[in-house]
């Protein structure tokens, strides 16, 4: 048993040291940055998260934020962009659609150190 775990631990080292660096910065189409929430990047078999600064960066990776993530085509959403509205609720401030990597549109291909812009669109308003 002992054996077995050295081999994972070292398959994992070896693993890891592929890792490609990503990061970018989540911005609306008028270049103004997104100030809050997160970016998630996911597989069928692996997901990474990492938080959006004031100034619109993020940076992910495997178990930090600086160890990057394995090469593979990454379904991307955004969580939490959200602001308080004064009456204890929250108001999104990107569209719906990026809550979820299958309708988000969008998606990431990492070969090697990656730097992925994701522009997102405000909440449609609703017409009375």
């Amino acid at each position: 048993m002992k054996h077995l775990i050295l081999v994972i631990a070292i398959l994992c080292i070896a693993g890891c040291s592929r890792n490609a660096a990503l990061s970018g910065r989540v911005l609306f189409p008028d270049g103004s940055p997104l100030t809050v929430g997160e970016v998630y990047f996911e597989t069928d078999t692996f997901l990474s998260h990492g938080t959006i600064g004031k100034d619109g960066r993020y940076t992910l990776g495997s178990w930090s934020e600086k160890d990057g993530l394995p090469p593979g085509t990454y379904r991307v959403s955004i969580v939490g962009a959200e602001e308080p509205d004064g009456q204890m609720t929250y108001k999104s401030l990107i569209d719906e659609k990026y809550k979820n990597g299958m309708t988000s549109g969008l998606t990431c291909t990492v070969k090697g150190s990656t730097t992925f812009d994701i522009t997102v669109t405000k909440p449609e308003v609703k017409k009375k």
